[in-house]
């Protein structure tokens, strides 16, 4: 594979065309207030594992629309102070498997809060999470579910979940609320970007090839999915363009980044064609915090740096959550 993008002296000047609707703050703030009209009722359930130096909780709370929504929380065994927290949200199609595929940040010495993403998890981990929203049609995957209206689109529901999720995070005792993380990689890297610009006080993001940034840009510049799925729903639906670009509009990682604060972690991948440079490059130029940076990975695909970016986590966060 070769370079398919801008190079990387354009891309360090690059500037998205996504344009933000007017109504883009009021329109989350009514969704916020909607699904905090639910009680969170965070319920976390000890389980038993073989994990020796972890203790391991089985997380519910109610996200969007009251939504059950699942997680895990993982502490260090014998934990007995509040911990800084790492709250992470997952890749596409994936779900939160088993409580053993989530090691790292518990080792580190951390409470580590993985929240599970609801109707999805059929393609790799494993979910536990449904969501009983119906929609129109859609094309095959998340991306184009709701795509007409932004009342009814998949990522309002999933995004209103996951800042339940930092809520949830925040009930348990043995968190440290005022020192808490959000990360993830791909979906759950444009995941992280949206509650980076939602949730105000977060202390730290790390935001990992992210996905839902620059939908003008991504969904004509690459032909892979899921951005392609917007294509191939428009193939279908010819007449339907400009109601799809209003929707997605409101989930652009570019907007949410504009009104981030906290210290970022960007990371992104040069042959990346699932979520081109340039939509990556797209948002961390818009991000509005003052102490961001950003990993490049000159000849990956959509892998991205993969170990040696939680390498790059691990040396810059626990600054962030420590200090």
């Amino acid at each position: 594979m070769s370079l398919f993008d801008l190079p990387l002296d354009e891309l360090r000047g690059y500037r998205s065309r996504s344009t933000e609707p007017e109504d883009f703050d009021q329109f989350w703030a009514e969704t916020l207030a909607e699904t905090r009209g639910h009680e969170l009722a965070a319920r976390f359930e000890p389980v038993p594992t073989a994990l020796t130096a972890l203790d391991v909780f089985d997380v519910t709370f109610a996200g969007f629309g009251g939504h059950p929504v699942k997680g895990w929380l993982i502490l260090p065994a014998g934990t007995s102070e509040p911990l800084p927290v790492v709250v992470e949200y997952l890749g596409y199609g994936g779900g939160r498997g088993l409580p053993h595929t989530h090691l790292l940040w518990g080792a580190a010495g951390f409470a580590h809060f993985v929240m599970d993403t609801r109707g999805q998890g059929s393609g790799w981990g494993g979910g536990a999470t449904p969501d009983p929203v119906g929609n129109a049609s859609a094309y095959p995957g998340f991306l184009t579910r709701g795509i007409e209206d932004p009342y009814a689109f998949y990522y309002r529901r999933l995004f209103a979940d996951a800042v339940r999720a930092v809520e949830a995070a925040r009930a348990h005792p043995l968190v440290d609320a005022s020192r808490t993380a959000a990360l993830g990689i791909s979906q759950g890297g444009g995941i992280t970007l949206a509650v980076g610009g939602l949730v105000p006080d977060l202390t730290a993001i790390a935001p990992d090839v992210p996905f839902l940034c620059d939908f003008p840009r991504a969904t004509t510049l690459t032909d892979r999915n899921p951005y392609r799925e917007v294509g191939n729903y428009l193939k279908t639906y010819r007449d339907r363009t400009r109601n799809v670009r209003r929707t997605l509009s409101y989930f652009d990682g570019v907007h949410f980044a504009s009104r981030g604060r906290a210290p970022a972690l960007f990371s992104v991948a040069l042959e990346d064609q699932t979520c081109p440079p340039s939509t990556v490059f797209g948002a961390f130029n818009a991000y509005a915090g003052k102490d961001k940076s950003i990993e490049v990975y000159d000849f990956n695909d959509h892998e991205g740096g993969g170990p040696f970016q939680q390498a790059a986590q691990l040396a810059w966060l626990p600054g962030k959550l420590t200090a």
